[in-house]
């Protein structure tokens, strides 16, 4: 039985970087069959459907099936997974509340057809920002399916964290692990280095040899290009971050079905963990175990990072009680 996979946004730039690694079974694995529903706006629907002649003409032999839709019953229909990809940016003189109540039009009418049509299995990440909030939005609207079944993608900014270690390590990325995204998916989050290690060792000599005072490294050099990364992409590449963000994404899925043998990072509902409000969709030190993420629990954290993890969380608070201010939670 093939894996049917929906991928929102589907004629998009981030969704055209990730059909064709989906399809090649850089997700499931090489012997996963796949079928996959894209599902467009109207005026997206023409980019999908090209898309969807490229997938024919790559002859992916793990691809059986490939659906354009502009319709959500349709495009979630037996859904075992979905990238909730497409989203409304902010544009020149949008308010927050703008934002939060344009991606409420969106996540909510699509929480509630996951839950009408979708798989009994469904497993569901957001990608398009803000994450955190418009996966919170698209729960809430999901009646009857499992909060935990809904998360948000922050493994892109764990992957800039390993990444600008390794710059400053001069190691290889994947010797790098235990580098957790706390919060929102936002310039509030916090990259958390206390129990990064390098080659299974901690990492903090190797990185005071390197930088110095690793403090100071942290506050006026690390963390701002990890939490601006995002932003320096658009000054460089004049437009944002595309390829990174669908290998996140693949990175995220992958892991969340398959498993993982050590800490990674997600957006997944909060239970009270770590004195974050239970409810809120947040970012967390995490495994995937027999197919669910579980929060990595009894870490010790210092009063700086606490401070750290506290101003992430009151932003996705402040965002939540937005929303629900505009009577869509």
């Amino acid at each position: 039985m093939a894996t049917t996979i929906t991928i929102t946004g589907a004629g998009g730039q981030i969704g055209y970087a990730l059909l064709f690694r989906i399809a090649a079974g850089d997700l499931l694995g090489p012997d996963e069959p796949v079928r996959l529903r894209l599902l467009e706006i109207p005026q997206g629907l023409a980019a999908a459907e090209g898309a969807a002649l490229e997938l024919q003409d790559g002859a992916f032999g793990l691809l059986e099936h490939v659906e354009v839709t502009d319709d959500a019953t349709t495009g979630f229909d037996g859904a075992n997974l979905a990238l909730l990809v497409g989203a409304r940016p902010r544009g020149p003189g949008m308010q927050r509340g703008d934002l939060l109540a344009a991606n409420a039009g969106i996540f909510g009418p699509q929480g509630a057809a996951i839950a009408e049509n979708a798989a009994s299995d469904i497993r569901v990440t957001v990608v398009g920002n803000p994450a955190n909030t418009n996966a919170l939005i698209a729960a809430s609207a999901a009646d009857g399916v499992p909060a935990d079944r809904f998360t948000a993608l922050t493994r892109l900014d764990e992957n800039r964290a390993r990444a600008q270690l390794a710059l400053a390590l001069d190691a290889p990325v994947a010797s790098i692990t235990r580098v957790p995204i706390w919060g929102n998916h936002s310039a509030t989050q916090f990259p958390d280095i206390t129990y990064a290690m390098i080659d299974g060792q901690p990492i903090s000599d190797a990185l005071a040899a390197r930088v110095g005072d690793v403090r100071a490294w942290q506050e006026k050099e690390f963390i701002p290009r990890v939490a601006g990364r995002g932003a320096e992409i658009i000054d460089v590449r004049g437009s944002s971050s595309v390829a990174s963000a669908a290998s996140a994404a693949i990175d995220h899925v992958r892991d969340w079905v398959l498993g993982t043998d050590d800490w990674t990072s997600a957006g997944v509902v909060s239970h009270g963990e770590y004195d974050v409000p239970e409810g809120l969709i947040s970012s967390f030190p995490v495994q995937s175990v027999g197919g669910a993420w579980q929060i990595v629990e009894g870490l010790e954290l210092g009063g700086w990072a606490r401070a750290r993890v506290e101003s992430s969380v009151a932003e996705l608070i402040e965002e939540r009680d937005a929303v629900r201010a505009l009577g869509m939670l």
